[in-house]
């Protein structure tokens, strides 16, 4: 079957089956390398194994335990966010950490260690995991957490899948009084002014992020709209369902160029100043998840699909923010979406895992072949040139010398790694098995 991920680059052919039962036994033995497969949702080909087999793990969809009184959630490996959130959140928990999607599962969350708004108080999802199941290749399932197998537990965090298949997990959730956020938008004119913006909320925001106008030039540059919030104390009555949106097809390719988005940016920076240095109380889903509204909007991008691009430097060094700015809107490659926000000092568990003090900037680009490649290698060298790292999430074409840079712990983390596991972004970034 073809296969793609949700940037829909690449498309491969691989081999798919469901595993629908966490006691079921796997022969091993007639796969030359298997890949858990969650939902779909990593925008490289980190969830891609291409020509090898993919376990679906969407079937293992069950709750085992939720002990309401603590907020500490055990439940299978293919439970999605909003599963959880819809168990959960009537019972005043919430979700630890969130990417910006609910529809990621439970196992791909913590394979990839997502990380959320809340960066800076909380860390990444992996630091509420108190305990795993994990299925190796040779039929041995071990439990795993900071006690028992630590080796292991903190190299599964992060671990991009290749060190088992995760069968279940226990972790905690976060005590909240109400659904609703209190959340207060600010425009700012340019990357001095998110830097105040972002010191002066660490301390009374939980959730900070801004979306940048990527587009902007000269004394604008790095312009954008600043959300900071906190979970409104205030209960209230949780709103009726609305009908999602859905795209129905790919957008034509001329739909997508420098004029279609630059008018969008301006249009949203507009917008925005609307409503400047306001604070509203706001349902957590259009905080939290404003592109979760749209199914299948990954369609906007057109049949080639997308990559999107999320990197961290030093919070010191917005002069390289500034470079990669100047670069992208000189390149005519622009984004949407173009998500800015400050990680914290809470040093990651895993040996993979991407998060780490500095400043994180993702941005979508509409694949248009060896130009897109290009511009992100040249980003790649920015990035690897400050000390910084690319999300392999994220990724659809970093070179083997830059994930070696970005990721130092490589050749300890192979010692974990299972070798009847493996994906096309490991033999990309590698050229092993």
């Amino acid at each position: 079957m073809n296969y793609q991920s949700w940037g829909r680059y690449p498309s491969v052919k691989q081999h798919g089956f469901a595993l629908k039962d966490r006691h079921q036994s796997l022969n091993f033995q007639d796969v030359e390398t298997l890949l858990p497969y969650g939902n779909g949702r990593s925008y490289g080909d980190s969830c891609l194994n291409a020509s090898g087999v993919v376990a679906h793990t969407r079937y293992l969809n069950k709750f085992i335990e939720f002990d309401q009184e603590n907020g500490i959630l055990t439940c299978e490996s293919g439970v999605t966010f909003k599963e959880i959130i819809d168990l959960a959140l009537p019972r005043g928990w919430f979700l630890p950490v969130s990417p910006g999607t609910k529809y990621v599962t439970v196992g791909g969350a913590i394979a990839n260690d997502v990380h959320g708004k809340n960066h800076h108080v909380d860390g990444n999802f992996g630091h509420f995991v108190e305990e795993i199941e994990l299925l190796r290749s040779n039929g041995e399932k071990m439990i795993c957490s900071a006690s028992q197998n630590s080796d292991m537990f903190y190299a599964t965090i992060g671990g991009l899948g290749l060190t088992g298949l995760i069968l279940w997990s226990r972790f905690r959730l976060k005590k909240v009084n109400s659904a609703f956020m209190d959340v207060e938008t600010i425009c700012y004119k340019g990357l001095d002014e998110f830097k105040r913006l972002s010191d002066e909320s660490k301390e009374s925001h939980l959730y900070t992020v801004a979306w940048v106008d990527c587009m902007a030039k000269g004394d604008e540059l790095g312009r954008g709209i600043f959300l900071r919030a906190n979970h409104s104390h205030e209960p209230k009555t949780m709103p009726a369902p609305k009908k999602q949106l859905v795209v129905p097809f790919n957008f034509p390719s001329f739909a997508l160029n420098t004029f279609s988005i630059k008018a969008f940016n301006k249009l949203y920076y507009a917008n925005g100043k609307r409503s400047h240095d306001k604070t509203t109380c706001t349902y957590y889903d259009p905080y939290f998840y404003p592109l979760d509204g749209i199914l299948e909007w990954n369609k906007i991008y057109g049949s080639k699909g997308f990559l999107q691009y999320q990197f961290v430097v030093p919070s010191a060094d917005y002069t390289v923010i500034k470079a990669i700015f100047e670069k992208i809107s000189q390149s005519g490659a622009g984004s949407f979406l173009a998500v800015l926000k400050e990680f914290g000092s809470i040093e990651s568990l895993g040996l993979l895992s991407f998060p780490r003090e500095g400043v994180c900037l993702a941005l979508d680009f509409p694949f248009n072949g060896e130009k897109t490649l290009s511009l992100l290698h040249s980003l790649d060298e920015m990035v690897k040139e400050a000390g910084g790292a690319v999300y392999p999430a994220k990724d659809a074409c970093m070179l083997p010398e830059s994930f070696k840079a970005f990721y130092p712990n490589i050749e300890e983390f192979k010692k974990y790694k299972d070798d009847g596991f493996s994906s096309s972004f490991w033999r990309r970034v590698t050229g092993e098995k």
